[in-house]
């Protein structure tokens, strides 16, 4: 429908109701907000928003403080399953609610007491985790995975019938000044998790990788 065949009848009333609509829905994904400051056509349709400032400095610190070390960095992210299914089912105030609830068990479940849960957009969780060996990164997403389990939230919508989580695990060596692309690895394992079902965890270890890189470069 175009601006002319709406103006040639703009003496009847539902051609000014339906102006006001197009006017209301041009406005309405900068007008509306999600409690978390992300647009509410994004979080609709299951856009991610781009990294925080705070997500990113956690990262840069991790990996400079892994560096220094010459000690391992895992990175863990965390993306509750089927979440817009979720949302649209129980209504935006029950998904808040699920979620802040997954984040506690998150929280509860932290390998050690200096590590940080950050929350990345509406259903995802970041934990940078330095000099933690791969074995226990590995121990700490199964037992997180539990957590969420028998917090026992029902998800009609979902195929386990509860709320669950999927992970992606990525682990280095790190050198020098952080690299972005470490993230993306994370999420590479995030994607394989999803695509193999539900409340599963994969990881990507670059450390081989890296050590055979390192060994003909010597």
């Amino acid at each position: 429908m175009t601006d002319m065949m709406i103006d040639k009848d703009s003496t009847e009333p539902f051609w000014s109701r339906v102006r006001g609509a197009l006017g209301a829905l041009r406005a309405a994904p900068q007008a509306e907000q999600s409690a978390y400051g992300q647009p509410a056509i994004a979080r609709a349709i299951g856009m991610r928003p781009k990294l925080d400032a705070v997500i990113t400095e956690e990262l840069a610190r991790g990996w400079a403080s892994a560096a220094g070390r010459h000690v391992s960095l895992s990175l863990l992210v965390i993306e509750l399953d089927c979440m817009n299914d979720y949302m649209t089912a129980y209504g935006r105030a029950a998904a808040d609610d699920c979620t802040a609830s997954v984040l506690q068990a998150i929280t509860a479940n932290l390998p050690r007491e200096a590590d940080t849960c950050l929350r990345w957009g509406t259903a995802t969780f970041v934990l940078v985790l330095p000099d933690l060996p791969v074995l226990m990164a590995r121990a700490s997403a199964a037992k997180i995975n539990d957590a969420v389990r028998h917090l026992g939230l029902a998800h009609k919508e979902s195929h386990a019938g509860a709320v669950t989580v999927s992970m992606g695990l990525a682990v280095n060596n790190p050198r020098g000044v952080y690299d972005k692309k470490f993230f993306n690895i994370a999420m590479d394992a995030l994607k394989k998790a999803q695509r193999k079902g539900l409340g599963r965890v994969e990881t990507i270890d670059l450390r081989p990788a890296q050590d055979r890189k390192r060994k003909k470069v010597a």
